[in-house]
């Protein structure tokens, strides 16, 4: 029994084994009809080809046109039992969830279609059907050589495109032919692949990236040889930007801010962040697009921190945020491609700087953000190489016209009170003074006294004049009044004790001088003054 029970087992084997042989033979047929599926959705609808396994029986194709299924997955595989076919498309909703966190975040269909001879022995009504895992839903169809015709227009009519595959017999069809259709189908989708690479390589280098770099390192040198970058007075001489000089009529202060720094940090990461992400917009923008970009963005930035805060700001920050507003632009016109290689990662970063901007004290929000607005209306204005919309672009052109106009007028018009604080004004006579226009500054300084009484830097200011003119006593009052107005302010203090040194009412001076110490005990200045009141006492 033993025996005859290997024998037939052996008899069976052969059988098998002359089957899988001429099966083999027979499928060519559906290796073909699979390669020229895969091919038409390639060459005609724009599937690019996003996962292939090792045998390549078993590929993923994607597009960002098509809406119906923007990802259809076929694997060719003769199918035998509808077990297989259940547990394959439970593999195949996990894979396509996987795909849609990755590319998509929101719902998906996906079109699985299995290309066999024949539907599985166990399932004679299979036709279609749909399966779901959380977002995404997976449509199987199959599609058989056994009827080829009803297939091909069932296919049709599911994916809504006409298919020119063309239709050959038996003898028509070899593995030279074969090897033909899947070289054309891959091809397609290399082609495909070029040209999103093509997209990221517009320029050889970012040869303006590097200029600018060059610039704000080169003026930080120079500004920290006259003064100090740390210094209002340097920053100001140098560019950075201040509102009442805008409002005088120095127009280039919208500009010029970008390559002027306070302190080497705000350097380093300024300098960093545009190496990273201004190289990358220059490449995918081309030169002459980023330049135009990149100096709208600094000039939007400076214009959102115009109309928000008085203060004295610079730095380029508000130009690279403009290279995030350019990316976000980017992502609108290849939504796809823009998710799949840096989608997730401008976007977070955009949210972290600016949660950063608003919950740390000291940082220009208005700017950056100015720059993000700034820099995506400066890329729908240029657009991307190679591509035109001209519609588009001129709707952003027009748009962006009249934005700016809106904000400059309402800049100018509305926020010159808001501007002109204590500090600015004190900033502006200082000004004046480096200038010898010492009327002017008095003058300005008694006008903004008389509407604003407790403005301590101002009669700071007044002090400091009237002591030059030698109108102690009237110094004396002004920095009393300074001194009144903020406690902590020590330079007042310090000059009060010179007054008083002036007056020689030593006692009073001596008070003056120790305050001065207690509020800035690391100014020498203020030491040596206060040994130099004790000798004379």
């Amino acid at each position: 029994m033993i025996s005859s029970i290997v024998l037939i087992k052996k008899q069976e084997f052969q059988k098998h084994k002359f089957h899988w042989k001429v099966g083999k033979a027979l499928g060519f047929k559906e290796d073909y009809l699979f390669w020229e599926t895969i091919r038409e959705l390639s060459a005609h609808y724009d599937y690019r080809m996003i996962t292939v396994t090792e045998n390549h029986q078993e590929i993923w194709l994607e597009s960002d046109k098509n809406k119906e299924f923007p990802v259809i997955r076929l694997i060719r595989h003769d199918l035998d039992w509808a077990n297989w076919l259940k547990r394959d498309i439970d593999r195949t909703l996990q894979n396509g969830e996987r795909i849609r966190r990755k590319l998509y975040k929101k719902p998906i269909d996906i079109l699985s279609i299995y290309v066999s001879k024949f539907a599985p022995v166990d399932d004679h009504d299979f036709s279609s059907r749909v399966a779901s895992f959380k977002k995404t839903n997976v449509n199987t169809f199959l599609l058989t050589c056994e009827n080829f015709h009803d297939s091909l227009q069932n296919l049709e009519h599911v994916l809504k495109k006409p298919l020119s595959i063309q239709v050959l017999e038996d003898n028509e069809i070899d593995e030279e032919k074969i090897l033909a259709v899947k070289k054309d189908a891959i091809s397609e989708s290399v082609k495909k692949a070029k040209a999103e690479q093509k997209v990221f390589q517009n320029a050889n280098k970012p040869f303006f990236t590097y200029i600018f770099m060059a610039l704000q390192i080169a003026v930080f040198i120079l500004m920290e040889f006259n003064g100090g970058s740390t210094n209002s007075k340097t920053l100001i001489e140098f560019g950075a930007k201040f509102s009442p000089y805008i409002m005088q009529g120095e127009w280039w202060r919208f500009f010029t801010p970008m390559i002027v720094h306070i302190g080497f940090i705000h350097l380093l990461m300024n300098t960093f962040s545009l190496y990273l992400i201004g190289a990358e917009v220059e490449r995918i923008y081309g030169n002459a697009r980023f330049l135009f970009i990149y100096i709208f963005a600094g000039f939007a930035g400076t214009l959102g921190s115009f109309i928000m805060t008085p203060n004295l700001s610079a730095g380029a920050s508000g130009a690279i945020f403009g290279c995030f507003g350019a990316l976000l632009y980017f992502g609108i016109v290849y939504p796809k491609l823009f998710m799949r290689s840096m989608g997730s990662s401008v976007i977070v970063l955009i949210i972290i700087n600016l949660i950063y901007g608003f919950t740390v004290a000291g940082i220009d929000n208005a700017g950056h953000i100015g720059g993000l607005i700034g820099g995506f209306l400066a890329a729908g204005v240029v657009h991307l190489p190679k591509s035109r919309n001209i519609l588009r672009q001129l709707a952003f052109l027009i748009g962006s016209a009249i934005l700016t106009y809106a904000l400059l007028n309402f800049g100018f018009n509305h926020q010159e009170s808001a501007a002109m604080d204590d500090n600015t004004m004190a900033m502006m006579a200082q000004k004046y003074i480096d200038d010898d226009e010492e009327d002017k500054a008095e003058e300005m300084l008694n006008n903004y006294v008389d509407a604003n009484p407790d403005a301590p830097l101002s009669l700071f200011m007044l002090g400091n004049l009237s002591f030059d003119n030698k109108d102690i006593n009237k110094a004396r009052d002004y920095y009393e009044k300074a001194i009144e107005s903020n406690p902590d302010l020590h330079e007042a203090h310090y000059n009060l004790a010179l007054v008083y040194m002036n007056l020689e009412s030593f006692d009073q001076a001596k008070e003056q001088a120790v305050q001065a110490i207690e509020l800035a005990p690391d100014n020498k200045s203020y030491t040596k003054l206060l040994a130099e009141i004790e000798k004379r006492l």
